[in-house]
């Protein structure tokens, strides 16, 4: 059974390494801005092998990989347009014919605010995981260093941001930062990275209280 079981996880990694290999070759061909898809690449170019050389020492659920699956998709989008000008709007009114932007009194491309939501929300599920098999918190704290965990990534990202636009200056820099004129933009994502962990983990403690009880 073990041996099933090994077989399987392996083949579900695997499936997952290829289909985000395939996106990642699809998606970086002519994206719209080479330079700064580049840089957008180069913290998939160090987690992705990472977790790669990493499976059989540290390991984790099938839903924390397709959840960390699902961010890492959305960020090869957003390298390949460049966060600020993925066209959600556009698709979304060939889809309709409205303006999703329109219909929630929205003024600027969204894209980013929702990828680091959806980071805090996405990369808690692992996080949580790698607490428990590598520095098992009690209490209270088993909710709260997760969270903690993916906010100073957060903080992290920003600062890379910044350092970068300002190395680069110019196009490049304005497109790796993609502020939109916004002087609260770091703050902004930052804030929502940390929405999304704290629902995330709600969710994740609901689940287990329900779990239990059952």
């Amino acid at each position: 059974m073990d041996r099933e079981y090994e077989g399987a996880s392996a083949r579900f990694g695997l499936t997952l390494l290829a289909l985000f290999a395939l996106a990642a070759v699809a998606l970086g061909i002519a994206p719209r801005y080479r330079q700064d898809w580049a840089l957008e690449n180069a913290i998939v170019l160090v987690a992705v092998p990472l977790l790669v050389f990493g499976w059989r020492r540290l390991r984790f659920s099938r839903g924390a990989y397709l959840a960390l699956f699902a961010f890492l998709l959305l960020h090869e989008i957003g390298a390949h347009y460049t966060y600020s000008e993925v066209p959600y709007d556009e698709a979304f009114a060939r889809l309709t014919g409205h303006s999703l932007n329109a219909l929630l009194g929205l003024h600027r491309n969204h894209f980013d605010r929702a990828v680091h939501f959806l980071y805090g929300a996405l990369v808690t599920p692992m996080a949580v995981e790698l607490f428990a098999q590598r520095a098992p918190p009690s209490g209270v704290w088993r909710w709260i260093l997760p969270v903690c965990f993916v906010m100073s990534h957060s903080v992290i990202y920003e600062l890379v941001e910044w350092l970068a636009a300002l190395r680069f200056g110019g196009e490049l820099g304005a497109a790796y930062l993609g502020t939109q004129g916004d002087p609260w933009d770091a703050q902004q994502d930052m804030a929502l990275a940390a929405l999304g962990s704290v629902l995330s983990m709600g969710l994740l403690a609901w689940r287990g209280r329900q779990t239990h009880a059952g």
